[in-house]
């Protein structure tokens, strides 16, 4: 599945998600200057940063602890760049909206941090850079997945030469998603290079378990009324509930404010 667009607008400017996006860009058209060197030098070796083995003199930039967060901003391609930001677009406005734009900054650098962890413990003495953003995103789609399950997103499932359009809820899109990492993560692997699946799942249970902390009070997790099951325009009551509270009933549609203003609901019992 290829998610495209899903249907919870965000209301305010996601600033910080845009600033992330620049920054990867940015930093992917540096890296085609720098040649393989730079995966050496900007990214995270575990081996390097366990002090297991060290780099060449001429390839040390910056501390290999530092590497844990240059490597975020990194990318081994043009399809590895595009399938992350296309990720982060999606989801991250919202979650960015759940916070507030200071703490996404935060907390989108720990969920990295989580997620470059969980990938250099499980192979410490491994040798090859890991680079990518998609552990921190890992973190802003486990947020995502608690804050928004029920959100439908617009994914394009291709079966052969045919592309099939679909709607489906985010706890189903993201479910699978992490899923499908874990089991890639377990799963016994050839040679040095490759994915890094537990960086991903790292990256989503620290997402999901951060969210709890730096989500405004005011914003519930597990939010399954999504905006396509919210009242349209017309058909806010906001008396409703002081009525509901006083005792008092109504056999007509509680959603509808007018009721001389009409409007087809098929659960509407009142003929008017």
């Amino acid at each position: 599945m290829i998610p495209l667009h899903d249907d919870l607008p965000s209301n305010t400017p996601p600033r910080v998600t845009v600033g992330i996006i620049v920054a990867c860009v940015v930093v992917f058209l540096l890296q085609l200057t720098g040649g393989e060197a730079a995966f050496y030098s900007y990214g995270l070796v575990p081996a390097v940063l366990f002090g297991e083995a060290s780099l060449p003199p001429d390839l040390v930039a910056i501390p290999a602890w530092l590497t844990i967060f240059t490597s975020m901003f990194m990318h081994g391609g043009f399809m590895h760049l595009a399938g992350n930001m296309l990720y982060l677009w999606i989801f991250g406005n919202n979650v960015e909206d759940s916070m507030g734009h200071t703490r996404f900054i935060v907390f989108y650098v720990l969920c990295g941090i989580g997620a470059a962890m969980a990938q250099a413990f499980a192979d410490p003495g491994s040798e090859v850079p890991m680079i990518g953003a998609s552990g921190a995103i890992g973190g802003v789609l486990g947020a995502y997945f608690l804050l928004h399950p029920n959100a439908r997103v617009l994914v394009v499932i291709p079966l052969g030469i045919i592309i099939h359009p679909m709607r489906i809820p985010a706890f189903v899109v993201l479910g699978l998603w992490f899923v499908f990492q874990l089991l890639a993560g377990g799963a016994p692997t050839e040679g040095g290079g490759g994915v890094a699946y537990w960086a991903h799942v790292g990256g989503f249970v620290a997402g999901a378990l951060l969210v709890i902390v730096f989500k405004r009070r005011d914003v519930k997790l597990w939010n399954f009324r999504g905006p396509h099951l919210s009242a349209p325009p017309g058909f806010e009551d906001v008396a409703y509930e002081e009525e509901r509270k006083r005792g008092e009933t109504r056999t007509r549609n509680p959603f509808r404010s007018d009721p001389n203003r009409r409007h087809f609901n098929p659960f509407d019992r009142d003929p008017r």
